[in-house]
């Protein structure tokens, strides 16, 4: 199949200036999944071709990866996987005017509407073998690093500001301003930034419930209150930066959702209370935020173990669990309904002392889960034959099978994902970074001023010229935000890009006196992680590239130039093993 099918699709699909190939291959996948959903009798057929798209994609960007070395390569793989592209980009004006809903109904975001990036389409369709791939993953860690900055493309802007597009390039920390507003969106600073502004909310949290009142507002529940305002809004603007799905495929994405609609639930409640002065509304709406304990203690290990596989399949787990669930309470309802009706037609028990159907929803679940059988021993009230048979039938439907399927799922689930553990874990990794990476100036201010902001510089948008704007907006970055800035500036140019080592003689280099304050060198094993943070000499390396030429000379006299194509990753292999061995020497 590679020999006959894959390797000469390959070959024809190649085209070393065309970055919209890889786009291509994705989104025909993303089609093909579609059809195979509801076109039953192709159904194995667009699911073959929905795995060769992905599988021709994966290895014509290794391809790609193989042909340009160093940041060369690097910078061309970026454009490739985040470039933004439109589905009907080039097509003939017959085409587009009979397809309207390709002119975006959104923002104007200078020519970028309606545009998404093959890393999108890739999360999207759940191209976990594509995302796993090695090529695939250099790019998403240089963009989660910081070392690869392009503005992305969004759904919608809450404050929009697309006044500059900055082009795909690789980020010279050295070279750019002290305060660069734009590093508060690169992934991994975005991630820490967040991770902070949890543990400010859980603090404020755990403030408030140790000092609640119910018949008043407390200062602690007020600037919990205002915190959490500015926190849920960011979340809401997460979720329309890149849609519902994209979002969705977060690790604890449906932790933040169930917060947002326990404080909406909790502030609505509160405030009518407030409004009408009524106590008991008050402690109702306290107890509604006492409930979102139980989300936000886990979320935080959410956070800080992201690449956890207990966390990774626990997330899986749950959708099943709950749409199976769904599935028994639909089906189980039919026995709750023929014992009520049962008790309403028994001459022997009154119609008011019968039980009501919440009780019997209790006993119900008791059954289910095999706490207490109090409804098979009031069974006989319903009826003296047909109430325990129904119950009996009940128990070995629900506390038997249906628990034992249960189960059976859950444990495929989980060992499916274990299975695949490296690429479940490399692709929550491309989710986290694909939406670390923010277009939205709401992003840029820290809750609550981000409240502030929308209330400030939404009316503003409409007052002011785009240039205008976006000064105005880029001047409250940097002024709120400077301390952050200069800290991830001072970090950016010591560690993001490796230090070119010039052609100097070997010793000890000055900067390795500074190094005392690295936390890394108190380990007992430092040097073994310290001798590959040094460039080899200018002398190894020439050696090296002078034996690659000599053997690369070699394979195209003895096999006439056929192996050559097949020589860059066997001679990346070789040259390091060969740099090793002449590096110790």
């Amino acid at each position: 199949m590679n020999v006959l099918i894959v390797k000469p699709l390959v070959d024809r699909l190649y085209d070393e200036d065309d970055v919209s190939i890889i786009y291509c291959l994705l989104v025909n996948r993303t089609q093909f999944l579609r059809e195979q959903s509801f076109q039953h009798h192709h159904q194995t057929v667009n699911l073959t071709r929905a795995n060769l798209c992905e599988l021709v994609a994966a290895k014509m960007l290794r391809k790609y990866d193989a042909d340009r070395t160093g940041r060369e390569g690097l910078l061309w793989l970026a454009h490739i996987l985040v470039s933004p592209l439109q589905p009907f980009q080039n097509a003939p004006a017959s085409v587009l005017q009979g397809n309207r809903h390709v002119a975006w109904l959104g923002q104007e975001q200078g020519g970028y509407e309606g545009k998404l990036t093959a890393l999108e389409v890739a999360i999207v369709s759940e191209s976990k073998l594509f995302l796993s791939s090695s090529a695939c993953q250099k790019v998403v860690d240089a963009v989660y690093r910081g070392r690869i900055v392009y503005t992305p493309t969004s759904f919608i802007d809450i404050i929009p500001d697309h006044y500059k597009h900055r082009p795909i390039s690789l980020y010279d920390p050295r070279k750019s301003r002290i305060l660069n507003q734009y590093r508060l969106i690169v992934p991994r600073t975005r991630n820490i930034i967040e991770v902070v502004q949890f543990m400010v909310l859980l603090g404020l949290y755990c403030w408030c419930m140790m000092n609640r009142e119910r018949d008043k507002f407390t200062t602690q529940e007020a600037i919990f209150l205002v915190y959490a305002a500015g926190w849920v809004l960011d979340e809401f603007a997460s979720m329309l930066e890149h849609g519902w799905h994209v979002h969705t495929q977060n690790l604890w994405s449906f932790l933040d959702i169930t917060f947002v609609v326990i404080y909406i639930s909790y502030l609505a409640v509160r405030l009518h209370g407030w409004m009408v002065s009524s106590v008991y509304e008050g402690r109702q709406a306290l107890d509604i935020l006492a409930i979102a304990a139980p989300i936000l203690l886990p979320r935080l290990a959410f956070n800080l173990m992201p690449e956890n596989m207990l966390f990774i399949s626990l997330r899986a787990m749950m959708a099943d669990f709950t749409a199976l669930s769904l599935i028994a309470v639909w089906c189980f309802g039919g026995f709750l309904l023929a014992l009520k009706w049962l008790s309403m037609g028994n001459d022997a028990v009154d119609f008011d002392s019968s039980p009501n159907p919440i009780t019997i929803s209790k006993w119900m679940l008791w059954i289910w889960f095999g706490l207490d059988g109090t409804g098979i021993q009031e069974a006989p009230a319903f009826h003296t034959y047909l109430g325990p048979t129904l119950m009996v039938i009940y128990a070995f439907l629900g506390n038997t099978l249906f628990l034992t399927v249960l189960v059976s799922i859950l444990s495929n689930t989980f060992s499916k994902i274990a299975a695949d553990a490296s690429s479940e874990i490399q692709f929550r990794r491309a989710v986290l970074t694909f939406e670390g990476v923010k277009s939205d100036a709401i992003f840029a201010y820290r809750p609550p001023f981000n409240i502030l902001a929308l209330l400030f510089l939404l009316p503003l948008k409409f007052m002011l010229s785009p240039r205008w704007f976006h000064k105005v907006n880029l001047s409250i970055v940097r002024v709120l935000n400077a301390p952050i800035l200069i800290l991830i500036s001072l970090h950016e140019r010591r560690s993001l890009w490796k230090p070119v080592r010039k052609n100097k003689p070997l010793g000890p280099s000055k900067r390795s006196k500074w190094r005392w304050w690295n936390w890394s060198n108190f380990s007992v094993h430092a040097d073994i992680q310290a001798v590959f943070e040094d460039e080899p000499p200018a002398e190894v390396v020439r050696r090296i590239e002078e034996e690659d030429e000599l053997e690369e000379a070699v394979l195209e006299n003895s096999f006439g130039g056929r192996e050559r194509s097949l020589s860059p990753g066997m001679m990346e292999g070789a040259r390091r093993r060969r740099l090793s061995s002449v590096w110790q020497g």
